[in-house]
């Protein structure tokens, strides 16, 4: 069998940061403003600090106004609750995010909650995921959505196949099974619980890896000819590696996203996505109100 197609990341999200930059350029005479994007971080986490670095440079390059507060570690939960509703009621600022981890003394699930949904960059709220799941929101959660853009961009259609989720996380993992069966997939969802998980991966046209286990998925779990998607980044004696052992698998799949290269430029590019649709609503509203 000929080498798996690799499914890169940056493609795609150049050709979405494109249309971006083209619907800016539509809507900034009529906003007078570019749209804005709000940063929260709490704390020193490096890893934190490389992301909203990389999300800010993202920013830039689209014209997008970043608006970055980072606090420091110790912050109470009512000076975090504070900033974020200054910021929900902040005109310029179209989306806001906040980096996730948070401290351990705060209070993530209400500290997400009090983020304005029409402004939730992120899509944590839960008025947006229930909207996601009745299939009625703008807003789509940033990494799930990436996925299905690498895979419409490689014309590896969803309809009536059978995937297989590996990882059930609020951020990727369910999510993303919503997204999946919209487009009239049929999923599977397996987790920590999942007996015989290589079972179940063996019978997908589809693998979606993403419960954080360094090359977790391996060559004899999935069929000759499956696709596999690798949301996993995971650093391994310096090296970052995703949750599929990716040398063999490529040897047996006919598509695979590279780790790192593959999901990680299309998070980002999602997230601009999102503030720029919520600019684009407040044009909408400010038309109508006129």
């Amino acid at each position: 069998m000929a080498q798996a197609l690799l499914l890169e990341g940056k493609p795609v999200a150049d050709k979405v940061m494109e249309e971006l930059k083209t619907s800016i350029d539509a809507l900034l005479p009529r906003m007078g403003r570019p749209p804005g994007l709000a940063v929260v971080l709490v704390g020193e986490d490096p890893a934190s600090q490389v992301y909203v670095r990389i999300k800010g440079r993202s920013a830039k390059r689209l014209g997008i106004q970043t608006f970055d507060h980072h606090l420091p570690e110790g912050t109470r939960q009512e000076d975090v609750v504070s900033l974020i509703e200054q910021l929900n009621h902040d005109d310029k600022v179209d989306g806001m995010l906040v980096q996730l981890p948070l401290p351990g003394h705060l209070n993530e699930e209400e500290v997400l909650r009090k983020v304005s949904p029409k402004k939730d960059a992120d899509v944590f709220h839960p008025e947006n995921f229930g909207k996601l799941a009745l299939k009625q929101g703008t807003l789509k959660p940033c990494t799930p959505a990436g996925v299905l853009e690498i895979l419409k961009f490689y014309d590896i259609g969803l309809e009536g196949k059978k995937a297989a989720l590996i990882g059930r996380s609020k951020i990727v993992g369910l999510p993303l099974a919503i997204l999946m069966m919209h487009e009239n997939a049929t999923i599977t969802v397996c987790h920590s619980r999942t007996r015989d998980i290589p079972a179940i991966t063996r019978e997908a046209d589809i693998v979606v890896a993403a419960m954080g286990r360094p090359k977790f998925l391996t060559a004899d779990m999935v069929r000759e000819g499956a696709v596999v998607v690798d949301v996993g980044i995971n650093r391994v004696d310096g090296e970052l590696v995703g949750d599929c052992d990716f040398e063999p698998l490529l040897e047996k799949v006919s598509a695979i996203t590279p780790v790192p290269g593959g999901v990680g430029p299309m998070t980002v590019a999602m997230l601009m996505a999102n503030t720029v649709r919520a600019y684009s609503l407040k044009s909408q509203e400010a038309r109508i109100s006129t």
